[in-house]
């Protein structure tokens, strides 16, 4: 990013305080905050240049020629909200990412780090094995929590499984019952069908 500052600044648009990066002291790099507001706001200029008047009155010609005043508010007005959408999508943005924040903080590291002439951090001078050292604990952490995730989950899924296995064998057993009640029902039916036809016949 230090590169990304030093580029933005050579590249002859005016910062976001209207001073223009050619001014600056040569070696002197712009924060990163101040980099995307300059960024937001060069890319608002040409938005705006991109949509001029003439091209918005070519689109609206008849419109224009019958009230050119009005279609002159419209496109101020059009552009005015236009601009304030984009700067206020871009401090959300900039709220809920806490950019400017670690932006800053970037900054503050990227200063520090030019005082340092020695090597990176490199324990062993193998860079695979110093970054499996710091590396492997975190996912070895990570794998033991998505095996206790899974863990907690196959035993609810048992739960279910034994809950549904249960409410099968009730039914199963109903239905059983209720089986055994038609049969029931079904002789004392005939019993009383032939006690009837007893009694009715001749003596």
């Amino acid at each position: 990013m230090a590169e990304a500052s030093s580029a933005e600044v050579g590249s002859g648009e005016e910062g976001p305080e209207g001073s223009s990066p050619e001014s600056l002291p040569s070696g002197t790099t712009i924060s990163r905050v101040k980099l995307l507001d300059t960024m937001v706001d060069t890319f608002l200029q040409k938005l705006v240049a991109a949509g001029s008047y003439q091209r918005f009155t070519d689109c609206y010609k008849r419109f224009y020629q019958l009230q050119p005043e009005v279609t002159q508010r419209i496109y101020d007005k059009f552009v005015t909200q236009l601009q304030t959408s984009i700067r206020e999508e871009v401090s959300e943005i900039k709220e809920e990412g806490n950019l400017e924040a670690v932006l800053n903080a970037l900054d503050k590291i990227v200063e520090e780090g030019k005082d340092h002439r020695e090597p990176a951090w490199r324990p062993s001078g193998i860079p695979e094995r110093d970054l499996c050292s710091v590396m492997a604990p975190y996912f070895l952490q990570q794998r033991n929590t998505l095996q206790r995730r899974v863990q907690k989950q196959e035993a609810e899924n048992q739960q279910l499984a034994d809950a549904v296995l249960a409410g099968r064998r009730q039914v199963e057993e109903l239905q059983r019952q209720v089986q055994a009640r038609q049969q029931a029902w079904q002789g004392l039916h005939r019993e009383q069908r032939e006690l009837l036809a007893v009694l009715r016949e001749p003596e």
